[in-house]
């Protein structure tokens, strides 16, 4: 740390030193050059590099260009601009962000000073439970400014090891006496070839006085999306092992190689439909006094259908113990079985999985905000708020068939083929009988009551020009509770028109024709027979209510074995709590030529758990008896205190010239999920996750320096080294626990030796299965370099540059999730009365993603993601313009990779380009 130090400021002098030769002639340029009002991008990153300029702290800013004009329609897209800041696109939009290399979880989101409550659409996500803020909730049109803090400062909400971003709403009274704006557009998606509408307006008012104002907003969008994919659900260990020797070619004796579970074709569909209010009403009777009340309403209906045709290749090597099966091995390179092929002898080769989710997410905030000046000494200031949030896959009626037969896989050249020498994946063959059916629902809640005051005392004591203090307590709420469901009814001889379900009864068309175009290569399975999501849904309609299990009343559910009955097991539903109590005090310092504050804040943090445990033993107490097995209730707590000081200096070097100087402590609290002491099973491959109530937060020191040059009007060089010094990592950590296995006496899971299944009850066993709980590990750090630039250059034109080198390691040599070394996006733009036109660039090389839990805790990495996007606005009067913006213009795919191996590929992916066009009006 010393070593890094020494280098973080004797480069800081270096650089220092460059930036004050610069010849004369450009500082006396910048310093001579007349004030010209503009508008627009100029105009927002003009009011972006002064807040800059300004801030004692080492921030970036975002500004919007006008009323209800934030510069991307996602907040988030808009915050990949920012040096150290990428996002991920999963689904063809920006969702998530990580700062300077930390994980989503481990940022801060803030709206007007407090977070907001979130959760999630994708069913995922839902059990997940995680921190991090999705940023689909909030519409861009509210937002006035943002600000990405990257050190810390007593007075903002702790919970950030990346960093914190304070997104700001605007107030009527800062507007001018009647303000309306708005826009109508259209969104079109280029893989499902929708066109869908999106509208926008907004309303502000206030008196003459300027004492009361009022501003209401709403936004109405929707997208249908569609996303083509290939993947690989998981690997497994596969070896010429006694008993199976005979039936296995092209692996040693002795050798142990890793195979592919599934592969398979995906095909995603979505209809996203967002609907928002927000609101602000303003009182400002005199200079003392002013007062805020705002809410904020989202909701999205976030259907989805997912279909993925796959090559069961587990199965096939589950079942090589069947007499005449046979694996035939025929490319193996760095352990892995690139390439096979299976004959039609034992188990079933090919599965077909159609999952219809009935998802909603919505989010919700009020905060009343007062501020009271009594005198020029004191400023007191206090705040009470609440914030609810949902998440839910209401119902997820999943249709599975399957069937034996031969295959042949290849995963050469990153893009997995397949082939089947049974089945025709086009045709509608009852040879594929279902083989599951279930319908599970997953609701996520989350609430947060909070209150604080703070005050500021000024003063004229030497360098301390105030004294801030502040108390704050919040009172939060995560809730998950999933119900999950064998739709039984549907495996009777007579369950569909009198024959036993297959995929005939729900049969669709076949895939489009442009299916994974950008993707496929020969040999790749890119044409299938498609399910109807109507067809399922009524087939389940059909079969009327089954009884639903309640997680708060384990005894009702246990119906098992009757018809028409759904059994459910609580094993991802828990309850968690989490109270705050802390404060901070914070001194003001200015003195000739610098600036800064020092101070401490203080958190208390009080966390309660409860949740089911399944597979414990007779006699436990409190156990109560379900379809499952054995389960109780059980609670964890924990509880810890942290002192997180800070400190954040500027020294105006020269008059354009500015150095910071920034150090402090930092600490990010576990996901709810990570801390919630339940159990989740994944059967077909005897895993399981849970939680760990004992974990403790991930806590850092962090150092900053940085050298800024505003050399003219709307444009800037800067250059900012950071260090992190993390003391902790959270990893999942893997053991053997014993757990129910729902299956029969022929099943080859259980008649693996190695898995040691013990019968429980008919259809019941107690199997090993190999559990992952998220574990404390020894920290690490994080260093690197951000270097931003931006100029406005001759006749209307400038560019916006910046690039972020980020070096994370851990001591454990765990490696870190979401950390690119190399990050930089590259935007240029022009405008003048009539035009203004963006165009942008983004680049992050490749990263670990995290550890896939659903499959065998396997490292996933993703490939190096790029995007080119583009925006154009024309303005046909003063008050009305058409504007036109694209994503994606370069039609990128995701390419994610198992082990950090590009022999091992887990997805790739294609959203496809996404287009708006419309008109945007104010008055």
């Amino acid at each position: 740390m010393n070593a890094f130090h020494k280098i973080l400021l004797s480069t800081s002098a270096s650089a220092l030193a460059v930036v004050m030769a610069a010849p004369a002639m450009a500082q006396d340029k910048a310093n001579t050059v007349d004030e010209v009002v503009v508008t627009g991008i100029r105009a927002s990153l003009q009011a972006s590099v002064q807040a800059k300029r300004n801030a004692d702290a080492v921030i970036d800013v975002i500004t919007a260009e006008d009323i209800g004009k934030f510069p991307d329609k996602n907040v988030a897209e808009s915050l990949q601009r920012v040096p150290g800041v990428t996002i991920q696109r999963e689904f063809g939009e920006g969702e998530r962000i990580s700062i300077r290399g930390a994980a989503p979880t481990l940022n801060r989101t803030l709206l007007n000073g407090h977070s907001v409550a979130t959760a999630d659409w994708f069913i995922l996500d839902q059990l997940k439970a995680s921190r991090s803020f999705n940023y689909l909730m909030l519409p861009s049109e509210i937002v006035g400014k943002v600000e990405v803090f990257k050190s810390p400062v007593a007075n903002i909400d702790e919970g950030g090891v990346g960093g914190t971003v304070n997104v700001h709403t605007r107030n009527p009274l800062d507007l001018a006496p009647l303000s309306v704006s708005g826009s109508i557009q259209a969104f079109h998606d280029e893989k499902s070839g929708n066109t869908d509408p999106t509208a926008s307006a907004m309303l502000s008012w206030h008196n003459a006085d300027k004492t009361f104002g009022v501003l209401v907003g709403g936004i109405y969008d929707k997208r249908r999306i569609r996303r083509d994919g290939i993947e690989v659900l998981g690997y497994q260990p596969v070896s010429n092992a006694s008993g199976t020797g005979s039936n296995i070619t092209g692996i040693p004796a002795g050798q142990t190689l890793i195979a592919p579970s599934l592969i398979g074709s995906s095909l995603f569909t979505q209809t996203r439909e967002r609907k928002g209010l927000n609101f602000g009403v303003q009182y400002s009777p005199n200079d003392k006094i002013d007062i805020n009340v705002t809410g904020l309403y989202s909701k999205m209906d976030a259907d989805n259908f997912n279909q993925n045709y796959m090559a069961w290749v587990s199965q096939k090597i589950g079942a090589l113990g069947t007499p005449g099966s046979q694996f035939n091995v025929t490319k193996a390179d760095n352990g892995t079985a690139v390439a096979g092929n299976f004959n039609a002898v034992g188990g079933n080769g090919v599965v077909f999985d159609a999952i219809d989710r009935l998802a909603h997410t919505n989010v919700g905030s009020i905060d009343f905000d007062g501020v009271y000046r009594p005198n020029d000494d004191w400023k007191l200031h206090g705040r009470v708020g609440y914030t609810k949030a949902k998440g839910a896959t209401d119902l997820q009626p999943f249709w599975e068939t399957n069937a034996p037969t031969g295959l042949s896989y290849d995963l050469s050249g990153g893009v997995p083929k397949v082939s089947f020498t049974n089945i025709n994946p086009t045709t509608a063959s009852d040879t594929m009988p279902l083989g599951w059916a279930s319908a599970n629902t997953t609701v996520n809640t989350d609430d947060e009551f909070y209150t604080f005051v703070d005050g500021e005392r000024f003063v004229d004591a030497g360098a301390f020009k105030s004294i801030a203090f502040g108390l704050k307590y919040t009172d939060h709420d995560r809730d998950v509770t999933q119900t999950y469901g064998q739709r039984r009814a549907l495996f009777g001889a007579t369950a569909c028109n009198g024959h036993p379900c297959t995929l005939a009864d729900v049969a669709g068309g076949v895939t489009p024709g442009d299916y994974l175009d950008g993707i496929k290569t020969a040999g790749v399975l890119s044409s299938y027979l498609t399910a109807d999501k109507n067809k399922i849904e009524a087939i389940y309609k059909g079969m009327g209510a089954a009884t639903v299990y309640d997680p708060n009343n384990p005894n009702v559910g246990g119906c098992i074995g009757l018809v028409n009955c759904d059994h459910f097991g609580p094993l991802e539903s828990f309850t968690f709590n989490e109270k705050t109590f802390g404060g901070y005090a914070m001194g003001n310092l200015k003195g000739d030529n610098w600036r800064g504050n020092v101070g401490v804040r203080v958190v208390q943090t009080k966390i309660e758990t409860t949740a089911w445990r399944v597979g414990v033993s007779a006699g436990t107490p409190g156990a109560i008896n379900n379809p499952f097995g054995l389960m109780v209730q059980t609670t964890g707590t924990k509880k810890y205190t942290d002192i997180l000081p800070s400190a954040n200096f500027s020294f105006d070097v020269k008059d354009d010239v500015v150095l910071r100087l920034a150090a402090g402590r930092v600490m990010a609290r576990p996901d709810y999920a990570q801390m919630a002491g339940f159990t989740s099973l994944t059967e077909s491959l005897l895993t399981a996750t849970g939680g760990n109530p004992k974990l403790d937060p991930y806590r850092a020191n962090q150092y900053d320096a940085s050298l800024e040059w505003y050399f003219k009007p709307q444009a800037i060089l800067a250059v900012d080294f950071f260090y992190k010094d993390i003391s902790t990592y959270i990893v999942q950590g893997a053991t053997v626990e014993r757990l129910p296995l729902q299956a029969s006496a022929t099943d080859p899971r259980v008649l693996n030796a190695a898995n040691n299944c013990v019968a429980q009850s008919a259809g019941l066993y107690s199997c090993n299965y190999s559990v992952g709980r998220p574990v404390n590990v020894s920290g690490g750090e994080t260093k690197g370099v951000e270097v931003n630039f931006q100029m406005p250059l001759a006749y209307g034109f400038g560019v916006l540059a910046n690039y972020a080198y980020t070096d994370a390691s851990s001591s454990s040599n765990v490696p870190v999730p979401s950390t690119s070394k190399h990050t930089f996006n590259v935007s240029g733009y022009y405008e003048n009365d009539r035009v203004s036109a963006r165009l942008s660039y983004n680049y992050r090389s490749k990263f670990f993603v995290d550890y896939d839990a659903e499959r065998g805790y396997r490292q996933l990495w993703s490939d190096s993601l790029k995007s080119l996007d583009a925006s154009v606005s024309v303005n046909v009067t003063q008050n009305v313009s058409l504007n036109f913006d694209a994503t994606n213009l370069t039609d990128e795919k995701q390419t994610d990779y198992y082990d950090n191996d590009p022999n091992r590929p887990a997805r790739l992916y294609k959203n496809g380009r996404a287009f708006f066009g419309g008109v945007r009006f104010k008055f």
